[in-house]
């Protein structure tokens, strides 16, 4: 007793054949195959172009807003920017030899005297009674 479909038809002859390709069987060869495949990724070229091109349009469309938007408003652009901050720069360190000078942070470079002083204070602090009389004198 086989099992059948509902119905009562059996379908032997599929059947094999679907068992015999899950199980690693030969597939049935297409003659056409390789023409369709062709097709297929010809196709799929021709779709990845239009959606570039399509990306590009809108890119583009957007860009002329921004930029409307940038003359209403007089913005410059990020890249102008950064171009008007780097020719600033080199006018500014033109005649130089040496690379521009960097800011110096308030409270530095011209504090090195009391700095020192500072430290003597604190060396002498921890020394014993009669030689902090000595070194304040």
């Amino acid at each position: 007793m086989g099992l059948a479909p509902a119905g009562g038809v059996q379908c032997a002859g599929r059947a094999t054949k679907d068992m015999g390709k899950m199980l690693g069987g030969d597939e049935e060869k297409d003659p056409d195959a390789a023409k369709k495949e062709e097709e297929r990724q010809e196709a799929l070229r021709q779709e990845e172009e239009e959606r570039k091109a399509k990306y590009a349009k809108m890119e583009a469309e957007r860009e002329a807003m921004r930029q409307g938007i940038r003359d209403k408003y007089g913005i410059k652009k990020k890249e102008e920017r950064e171009a008007e901050a780097q020719a600033a720069l080199e006018a500014n360190s033109e005649g130089s030899l040496t690379r521009p000078k960097k800011a110096i942070p308030p409270g530095c470079g011209d504090a090195a005297e009391e700095e020192d002083e500072s430290i003597l204070d604190t060396v002498i602090k921890y020394l014993p009674g009669p030689l902090q009389d000595i070194f304040k004198k």
